[in-house]
């Protein structure tokens, strides 16, 4: 996996200092479902946890 994951959501459990993910693992789905995605904005980071 990659060592630095830079995150700019601090509004997420995992963002750190510096805007790092310190999730153990990250799950990067589609919109459109399955595994095609031509685009940044038809993904989504399903590990993002809302820090409240």
């Amino acid at each position: 996996m990659a060592k630095d994951v830079m995150c700019e959501v601090n509004s997420c459990k995992y963002w750190a200092n510096g805007n790092k993910c310190n999730a153990s693992s990250i799950s990067i789905v589609s919109h459109h479902g399955g595994s095609q995605a031509r685009t940044t904005e038809e993904t989504d980071c399903k590990t993002f946890e809302s820090k409240v």
